[in-house]
């Protein structure tokens, strides 16, 4: 159990709420965020400056169908919404940021909380904080929009659970959604955002609905990790809840280390570097400044995308619309994009090789030309600050192609509980400052 020493939790309790985000260039309820930008980097170094760090994100992703149901065209209406997540690294105070990125008109949140974890969706005991934005408990998400809470004074330690809790009075329309969660998200008839107990929660669902990211304030400072990706970084072929996706495995490598430190996950399953869809997110050279970029207290970033730019190339399907041919070189091309936003940004970026896929729907021996041409200029061109090889972490011993079996998942493709966590391995903590 992390202990937050009494004198440093006296001090938070000391600063107001609103002292904490004086400033703030946040979208609030009282000052809408323009439509075009959800949050900014400027927003993301006035947060740093005053000492909020993010210790967990989902990137938020557009309504629609996915690769199993979800909620998010539907929407919600007079429906309570309680989802579950573990953050990296602690701290004595917390906020929450809700996103309507994808929203067509403004989201109305009559009310929220957050409370330590207790099991699914019950919350311990005494634990229960209302979320408030300029102190009011109803608040407004402008279309568009990204939304930080005031601050909540709720001591965390690294790997600590936490469940946020929004009731939705009004019709929402279509919700900005992350659709492969790992996790169980739950829903209720009616305003259960102070209920102790899960009995009201009768409703799953496999994806988180608005939550893009929790900070944290107070905590010694290390600059935190994005770990920006698709599939391989959402956490795809790990075991359902078990936070075992390899940010997760990270983050629990460096808390044991005694240097716990943030990793934030920002894959999106699917996900292409040069392509942009409805159902897998936008192209990664457009959704970095937001997903990235803008996070408070990050020093370094992980990418590992690609993949489907190159599988897809060979086995297209309408979820992957549109179908679009990529070479290595445009790929390539693209990383050179992202590693200039990056440094552009203040960031050390690591690139991550593409990991084998023989066998996989993907392989082919085109596909594999293209998977080696870049996985060399990765390696050998310096564009990086460093490298993480999880070619060679995750390659079987008799065939560089292919998957350790150890590793494999089932498909070929995704890593299994031990391959995510050769991952985690595979990236050098020597890196990360």
């Amino acid at each position: 159990m992390h202990v937050v020493p009494r004198r440093m939790l006296l001090s938070i309790s000391a600063l107001t709420l609103a002292t904490l985000l004086a400033g703030s260039e946040v979208a609030s309820a009282a000052t809408p965020a323009p439509a075009a930008a959800t949050v900014t980097a400027p927003a993301q170094a006035a947060a740093t400056a005053r000492g909020w760090s993010a210790t967990w994100t989902a990137s938020p992703q557009r309504p629609g169908a996915n690769y199993t149901p979800n909620w998010s065209e539907q929407g919600f209406a007079n429906q309570t919404i309680r989802q579950v997540v573990r953050v990296s690294a602690g701290g004595v105070a917390v906020r929450v940021r809700l996103s309507n990125a994808y929203g067509s008109a403004s989201l109305k949140v009559t009310g929220a909380t957050i409370a330590r974890t207790a099991n699914g969706a019950a919350i311990r005991p005494g634990s229960l904080r209302h979320l408030t934005v300029n102190r009011a408990r109803s608040f407004t998400i402008p279309a568009g929009g990204e939304l930080a809470s005031d601050a909540v004074p709720l001591p965390l330690g690294a790997l600590d659970s936490v469940t946020v809790t929004f009731y939705l009075a009004a019709p929402t329309g279509p919700a900005t959604y992350h659709a492969q969660a790992m996790a169980t998200s739950y829903r209720a008839t009616g305003d259960h955002r102070v209920d102790g107990s899960a009995a009201a929660f009768s409703e799953t669902s496999q994806s988180w609905y608005y939550l893009s990211g929790v900070d944290v304030i107070g905590a010694p400072r290390r600059d935190g990790v994005v770990a920006f990706g698709d599939s391989l970084t959402d956490g795809y072929g790990a075991t359902f809840e078990a936070d075992n996706r390899y940010p997760d495995e990270l983050a629990e490598r460096l808390a044991a280390a005694g240097r716990p430190r943030a990793v934030l996950n920002q894959g999106i399953g699917g996900n292409r570097v040069t392509v942009g869809s409805a159902w897998l997110g936008d192209k990664a050279t457009s959704r970095f400044r937001r997903d990235v970029l803008s996070q408070p207290g990050v020093g370094t970033v992980v990418i590992l995308e690609g993949i489907n730019d190159i599988g897809m190339s060979e086995a297209p399907s309408p979820m992957d619309a549109p179908l679009t041919e990529v070479s290595a070189g445009e790929l390539i091309a693209a990383h050179r994009d992202l590693i200039r936003q990056a440094h552009a940004g203040g960031l050390r970026v690591i690139g991550a090789t593409l990991s084998p896929m023989k066998g996989s729907r993907y392989y082919t021996a085109r596909s594999e030309t293209k998977r080696d041409e870049v996985n060399a200029w990765i390696r050998t061109s310096g564009e990086y600050d460093a490298v993480a090889d999880l070619d060679r972490a995750l390659a079987s011993p008799t065939d560089g192609d292919q998957l350790n079996p150890t590793f494999d998942s089932g498909d070929h493709l995704h890593p299994n509980d031990a391959g995510y966590r050769a991952m985690a391995h595979a990236v050098d903590p020597a890196d990360l400052d």
